[in-house]
């Protein structure tokens, strides 16, 4: 399994509150990365900690890129297989290889995927919560990748 963390930058300080706000990085990362691995064919599921952030990113998911539709659903939704995307709370029933993890927690069932993707926001207890994912990962006996999100 590959477990690769996105160092977010410091959000710039000419940017307003509202524009910070609107839609928080990690986010708009995570969004671009399930396009990728989409494009790549590879099927992905996005976790979130609750279902009320999991209406959220769909919500936003609709909006994104808009000449680039990302098949996706919620559980429950979509063909029985699943859309390319699913958006979750939980564990997912369809097998995927690609967990894009905006859960504040490693997930139990994180080994059944070859790549983990997780974020280090600049928001100073988001990136706590990162450093112990971090420090499970290293437990669990993974070397997750550190990549620079600029």
């Amino acid at each position: 399994m590959q477990v690769s963390f996105y160092l977010l930058p410091e959000p710039e300080a000419d940017l307003s509150e509202a524009e910070t706000a609107a839609v928080p990085a990690h986010w708009q990362l995570a969004c671009q990365l399930c396009a990728e691995h989409y494009r790549q064919q590879q099927r992905v599921l996005m976790l979130t900690d609750d279902e009320a952030a999991a209406l959220q990113l769909d919500e936003w998911l609709w909006q994104f890129e808009p000449d680039r539709f990302i098949p996706h659903n919620l559980p429950g939704e979509g063909p029985s297989r699943g859309a390319p995307v699913e958006i979750n709370w939980q564990a997912s029933r369809q097998a995927r290889a690609v967990l894009i993890n905006l859960s504040r927690t490693v997930p139990e069932f994180a080994q059944r995927f070859a790549h983990v993707i997780e974020f280090v926001p600049a928001d100073a207890e988001l990136k706590a919560a990162a450093r112990t994912r971090y420090k499970h990962y290293r437990q669990l006996g993974f070397t997750p990748q550190m990549l620079n999100a600029d």
